[in-house]
């Protein structure tokens, strides 16, 4: 039984081209990510939801909780390769994740992050972008 993702079979990598930062949100040290949850639209018990920690410790100065940072830092990724996916129109991709999506049960991409089940949008995306990005498969000659 074979247990290679289809990620790998294809030699796609999420991190083997990164988006371009369309929104500016930074990376690094440099990341800033008050920009995140402004762009998306999360309050702070969002922020909290999704990272698993408790209201009241969530901030976004240097004294930031690093499962914040780092979900964050995820959902950045995860706006740009949209982005990329709209040519770097950052205001489609924001009415994107605020439409109602019906291949998403009908509720929006903000809403599934809100809700909590942002790995569920993350896989949603990483097979549009995995669909886009493959070349057609040559079909099999006739005997």
């Amino acid at each position: 039984m074979q247990t290679i993702s289809n990620e790998r079979t294809t030699g796609f990598s999420l991190f083997d081209s990164v988006p371009r930062d369309y929104f500016h949100f930074g990376e690094g040290p440099a990341f800033q990510p008050k920009i995140v949850s402004d762009v998306l639209g999360l309050k702070k018990e969002d922020v909290s939801k999704l990272a698993s920690v408790s209201q009241r410790s969530v901030r976004y100065d240097e004294a930031i909780p690093e499962q914040v940072k780092e979900r964050l830092q995820e959902i950045a990724m995860t706006a740009n390769m949209v982005a990329k996916f709209f040519d770097g129109d950052t205001d489609k991709t924001v009415l994107w994740f605020k439409a109602r999506n019906p291949l998403l049960g009908d509720i929006s991409p903000k809403e599934m992050i809100r809700l909590g089940r942002y790995e569920r949008l993350r896989k949603f995306i990483v097979h549009a972008v995995l669909k886009q990005d493959r070349p057609q498969e040559q079909q099999p000659l006739s005997a």
